[in-house]
Protein backbone atom coordinates (compact mmCIF):
# COMPACT_ATOMS: atom_id res chain seq x y z
CA UNK A 1 0.00 0.00 0.00
CA UNK A 2 0.93 3.34 -0.66
CA UNK A 3 1.68 6.31 1.58
CA UNK A 4 -1.26 8.00 0.29
CA UNK A 5 -3.81 4.97 0.98
CA UNK A 6 -1.81 4.66 4.72
CA UNK A 7 -2.27 8.26 6.01
CA UNK A 8 -5.92 8.12 6.32
CA UNK A 9 -5.79 4.93 8.14
CA UNK A 10 -3.40 6.08 10.44
CA UNK A 11 -5.86 9.47 11.07
CA UNK A 12 -8.94 6.82 12.06
CA UNK A 13 -6.32 4.63 14.21
CA UNK A 14 -4.79 1.94 11.85
CA UNK A 15 -1.56 0.24 12.98
CA UNK A 16 0.66 -0.15 10.29
CA UNK A 17 3.93 -1.95 9.24
CA UNK A 18 6.77 0.50 7.65
CA UNK A 19 10.56 0.34 6.14
CA UNK A 20 12.95 1.53 8.43
CA UNK A 21 16.83 2.35 8.10
CA UNK A 22 17.48 -1.32 9.12
CA UNK A 23 14.18 -3.34 10.13
CA UNK A 24 10.60 -3.01 9.55
CA UNK A 25 8.77 -1.02 11.84
CA UNK A 26 4.87 -0.84 13.35
CA UNK A 27 3.71 2.61 13.76
CA UNK A 28 0.32 4.42 14.50
CA UNK A 29 -0.75 7.88 15.77
CA UNK A 30 1.26 8.69 19.06
CA UNK A 31 -2.02 10.29 20.70
CA UNK A 32 -4.08 7.97 19.97
CA UNK A 33 -4.24 5.44 22.72
CA UNK A 34 -6.33 2.81 21.63
CA UNK A 35 -3.89 2.25 18.41
CA UNK A 36 -0.59 2.77 20.66
CA UNK A 37 -2.12 -0.01 23.27
CA UNK A 38 -2.61 -2.09 20.26
CA UNK A 39 1.49 -1.98 18.80
CA UNK A 40 1.94 -2.73 22.33
CA UNK A 41 -0.47 -5.98 22.56
CA UNK A 42 1.30 -7.00 18.79
CA UNK A 43 4.80 -6.40 20.78
CA UNK A 44 3.58 -8.30 23.84
CA UNK A 45 5.41 -4.91 25.25
CA UNK A 46 4.62 -3.38 28.58
CA UNK A 47 3.41 0.31 28.21
CA UNK A 48 6.47 1.27 31.23
CA UNK A 49 8.83 1.21 28.68
CA UNK A 50 7.96 4.15 26.11
CA UNK A 51 8.01 3.84 22.67
CA UNK A 52 10.19 5.66 20.24
CA UNK A 53 8.54 8.61 17.70
CA UNK A 54 9.90 9.50 14.85
CA UNK A 55 9.66 12.25 12.25
CA UNK A 56 10.08 13.79 8.65
CA UNK A 57 11.80 17.05 9.73
CA UNK A 58 12.64 18.47 13.04
CA UNK A 59 9.66 20.83 13.23
CA UNK A 60 7.40 18.27 13.98
CA UNK A 61 9.06 17.98 17.01
CA UNK A 62 8.70 21.61 17.84
CA UNK A 63 6.31 21.16 20.75
CA UNK A 64 8.97 19.06 22.49
CA UNK A 65 12.01 21.14 22.00
CA UNK A 66 10.86 24.99 21.74
CA UNK A 67 12.43 25.71 25.04
CA UNK A 68 15.68 23.55 24.82
CA UNK A 69 18.92 25.37 25.31
CA UNK A 70 20.58 26.29 21.85
CA UNK A 71 23.36 24.36 22.33
CA UNK A 72 21.32 21.26 22.93
CA UNK A 73 19.47 21.89 19.68
CA UNK A 74 22.55 22.35 18.09
CA UNK A 75 23.33 18.89 18.99
CA UNK A 76 19.84 17.79 17.42
CA UNK A 77 20.52 19.43 14.37
CA UNK A 78 24.19 17.87 13.79
CA UNK A 79 22.82 14.27 13.91
CA UNK A 80 19.08 14.66 12.01
CA UNK A 81 17.76 13.48 9.93
CA UNK A 82 20.00 10.28 10.72
CA UNK A 83 20.42 7.09 12.81
CA UNK A 84 20.26 8.75 16.43
CA UNK A 85 17.51 8.63 18.68
CA UNK A 86 17.81 10.92 21.25
CA UNK A 87 15.73 10.59 24.40
CA UNK A 88 14.83 14.39 25.67
CA UNK A 89 12.64 15.93 28.30
CA UNK A 90 9.09 15.17 27.60
CA UNK A 91 7.69 17.89 30.40
CA UNK A 92 4.40 15.72 29.67
CA UNK A 93 4.02 17.21 26.53
CA UNK A 94 3.58 13.67 25.17
CA UNK A 95 1.30 10.97 26.55
CA UNK A 96 2.22 8.10 29.15
CA UNK A 97 1.57 5.74 26.97
CA UNK A 98 4.35 6.79 24.73
CA UNK A 99 6.85 8.16 27.59
CA UNK A 100 6.32 4.71 29.99
CA UNK A 101 8.08 4.96 33.07
CA UNK A 102 10.24 7.66 32.21
CA UNK A 103 11.17 11.27 32.46
CA UNK A 104 12.46 11.48 28.33
CA UNK A 105 10.81 10.77 25.44
CA UNK A 106 12.75 9.19 22.63
CA UNK A 107 12.61 10.86 19.28
CA UNK A 108 13.88 10.58 16.22
CA UNK A 109 14.02 12.24 12.87
CA UNK A 110 14.21 9.54 10.15
CA UNK A 111 16.33 9.92 6.84
CA UNK A 112 14.50 6.69 5.60
CA UNK A 113 12.45 8.28 2.62
CA UNK A 114 9.43 6.48 2.62
CA UNK A 115 9.05 6.99 6.88
CA UNK A 116 9.85 10.93 6.37
CA UNK A 117 7.48 10.85 4.10
CA UNK A 118 4.68 8.69 5.95
CA UNK A 119 5.36 11.55 8.84
CA UNK A 120 5.54 14.53 6.57
CA UNK A 121 1.88 13.17 4.62
CA UNK A 122 0.57 12.13 8.11
CA UNK A 123 1.25 16.07 9.80
CA UNK A 124 3.70 15.00 12.82
CA UNK A 125 5.62 12.42 14.26
CA UNK A 126 4.66 8.02 14.71
CA UNK A 127 5.48 5.57 16.76
CA UNK A 128 8.25 3.53 15.46
CA UNK A 129 8.99 0.51 17.50
CA UNK A 130 10.61 -2.50 15.14
CA UNK A 131 7.82 -4.89 13.87
CA UNK A 132 8.66 -7.87 15.75
CA UNK A 133 7.25 -9.86 19.63
CA UNK A 134 9.31 -8.73 22.14
CA UNK A 135 12.43 -10.92 22.33
CA UNK A 136 12.27 -12.14 18.78
CA UNK A 137 14.52 -10.69 16.38
CA UNK A 138 13.04 -7.29 14.27
CA UNK A 139 11.60 -8.40 11.10
CA UNK A 140 13.75 -7.65 7.82
CA UNK A 141 11.83 -9.29 5.44
CA UNK A 142 7.87 -9.19 4.06
CA UNK A 143 7.85 -13.00 5.13
CA UNK A 144 9.54 -12.16 8.67
CA UNK A 145 6.30 -9.20 9.05
CA UNK A 146 3.72 -11.88 7.69
CA UNK A 147 5.32 -14.50 10.18
CA UNK A 148 4.63 -12.34 13.24
CA UNK A 149 1.97 -10.43 12.41
CA UNK A 150 -0.01 -12.15 9.99
CA UNK A 151 -3.63 -10.33 9.54
CA UNK A 152 -3.56 -8.16 12.30
CA UNK A 153 -1.83 -5.10 11.10
CA UNK A 154 -4.23 -2.45 8.73
CA UNK A 155 -1.45 -1.81 6.34
CA UNK A 156 2.04 -2.32 4.92
CA UNK A 157 3.47 0.26 3.20
CA UNK A 158 5.69 -0.18 -0.01
CA UNK A 159 9.40 -0.08 0.24
CA UNK A 160 12.72 -1.11 0.99
CA UNK A 161 14.95 -0.89 4.34
CA UNK A 162 17.33 1.17 4.34
CA UNK A 163 20.94 0.16 4.29
CA UNK A 164 21.40 0.22 8.15
CA UNK A 165 22.70 -2.79 9.59
CA UNK A 166 22.03 -1.80 13.20
CA UNK A 167 18.85 0.00 14.72
CA UNK A 168 19.40 3.30 15.67
CA UNK A 169 22.13 4.56 18.70
CA UNK A 170 20.05 5.51 21.53
CA UNK A 171 21.63 8.74 23.50
CA UNK A 172 20.53 10.79 26.39
CA UNK A 173 20.81 14.33 25.03
CA UNK A 174 21.43 16.29 28.50
CA UNK A 175 24.15 13.33 29.76
CA UNK A 176 25.36 12.53 26.04
CA UNK A 177 24.91 8.52 27.81
CA UNK A 178 25.15 5.96 25.04
CA UNK A 179 21.71 3.61 25.63
CA UNK A 180 21.83 1.31 22.88
CA UNK A 181 24.44 1.04 20.29
CA UNK A 182 27.59 2.48 19.76
CA UNK A 183 29.02 5.46 18.69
Amino acid sequence: MNIQQTVPLLKQGAVIAYPTEAVWGLGCDPFDEKAVSRVLTLKSRSVDKGLILIAGSIEQFAFLLDDLASDLLAKLHSSWPGPTTWLIPHRQRVPAWIHGDHKTVAVRVTAHAVAAQLCVEFGGPLVSTSANPQGLPAATTAAGLEAYFSTRLDGIVSGELGGAQQPSIIRDLLTDEIIRGSS
